[in-house]
């Protein structure tokens, strides 16, 4: 890419000087660089055009970091910050209003499903396949997405004096959790990208597509409802904080973070877990996995200049370097398997974990991801007007009364 730079850089010189009156070339070549045969001369990419992304994983020290590791290798981008918006909803929402994208990256298949399939009218994915495309596997869709990075929830316990003293958790689901006889955390709210994913692990067990309630049975949604009603919500860190400083025994959190999480984990508490004393909970059916994708946005009126300069970008993002510097950074897991292979001897043992996600869903041609997205919608409207996730206890709903509820409302987003 270097290379490329510097080509680029010498011919951008080249075309200075000529505009300042500098020699004409030996070719004869006119003023307006179309050769004498009045064949248009070869788009150059742009390197001035300032490619604007959207994107979830945007917090602010993750935004910084990337606008100046992207500018050190000749790309100007921008791209807010969650000071503006947050989550993975938000970022396609607020691409789809402003229509102003050229990069969509992160979400995950569920909302990478809703995208490619024209669920927003103004985001239209161009046609692009990186040199890449056969290093990230199973994660994408051709021709138009490309995985970035591997994620999965993980659920986690504390072994020491100060979560289960030395006993083992084996769950068969993840549901089994408001069964454990530990105190747990739970989220604070319905939205966010690791709070579906959890609900999603959480609702696994309990899949039914002949159910009214969003295709989940009404036992699935009272043992959620008893996961946040039993759970503990100290602030929204995603459960390891809490873990850690011995709030809970028993915790989810999401994979990205985890090691860092770790490492740190001394300096944020006066009891804190360690690599031996923080244990991945045995679930028998595994855990669900997402991967985080790139897709040039077909952003109406950019020229072919301004275009090739965001499909070099994209390479370049996607790539073997540049996704082994992001997973440096911030411990995630590449799909890119030769940035895995240069960041991680071998697999890490959160990765190791059993994929449900592309697990059939009996009675439909869908896998549980594929599922999920069909369904999300029902899922997080019936969380939303049933009152789940609250976030202070004083706060806390009366159980619904299961066996006289009206899913065909419930399933409708609440009146605003």
């Amino acid at each position: 890419m270097k290379k490329v730079l510097v080509i680029m850089l010498a011919l951008a010189m080249v075309i200075g000087l000529a505009a300042c009156g500098g020699t004409t070339p030996a070719n004869n070549t006119p003023a307006n660089n179309t050769p004498a045969n009045n064949t248009p001369a070869e788009v150059k990419p742009n390197t001035d055009y300032v490619i604007r992304i959207y994107s979830n994983s945007n917090d602010t020290p993750r935004v910084e970091w990337f606008t100046k590791y992207a500018a050190d290798h000749g790309f100007k981008i921008s791209l807010d910050d969650s000071t503006v918006y947050k989550g993975d909803d938000k970022a396609v929402q607020m691409a789809n209003e402003k229509k102003d994208g050229d990069i969509l990256f992160g979400l995950n298949e569920t909302r990478w499903g809703q995208v490619i399939k024209g669920n927003y009218e103004n985001l239209k994915l161009a046609d692009w396949t990186p040199t890449w495309a056969g290093k990230v596997g199973d994660f994408k869709y051709d021709g138009k997405a490309y995985g970035l990075v591997i994620q999965n929830v993980l659920m986690l316990y504390r072994n020491d004096e100060v979560g289960t003293n030395g006993k083992a958790l084996k769950f068969n689901h993840w549901a089994d959790i408001v069964d454990c006889g530990y105190k747990w955390y739970r989220q604070g709210k319905v939205g966010g990208t690791t709070n579906s994913n959890i609900n999603n692990a959480m609702l696994y067990a309990f899949t039914d597509p002949s159910s009214p309630a969003g295709g989940i049975s009404i036992d699935g949604w009272k043992t959620l409802w008893k996961y946040c009603a039993g759970g503990n919500f100290t602030g929204d860190s995603y459960g390891f904080d809490p873990l850690n400083k011995g709030d809970v025994q028993v915790s989810t959190f999401y994979s990205s973070a985890y090691y860092g999480k770790l490492d740190e984990a001394s300096t944020k508490s006066e009891k804190p877990v360690t690599p031996d004393t923080c244990k991945l909970v045995d679930i028998a059916d595994g855990t669900y996995y997402i991967a985080e994708y790139v897709g040039i946005l077909d952003k109406a009126g950019r020229s072919e200049a301004d275009t090739l300069q965001v499909k070099a970008f994209a390479e370049w993002f996607g790539g073997a370097e540049t996704q082994a510097a992001w997973a440096e950074q911030w411990d995630t897991y590449p799909c890119n398997e030769e940035a895995a292979k240069a960041v991680y001897p071998s697999v890490p043992e959160i990765y190791t974990l059993k994929n449900f996600a592309l697990n059939k869903v009996e009675g439909t041609d869908m896998n549980y991801a594929e599922y999920v997205g069909a369904h999300s919608a029902e899922w997080t409207n019936i969380m939303t007007n049933l009152g789940f996730y609250w976030a202070d206890q004083k706060d806390a709903k009366t159980e619904p009364d299961w066996a006289n509820l009206d899913w065909a409302t419930l399933t409708q987003k609440k009146a605003e």
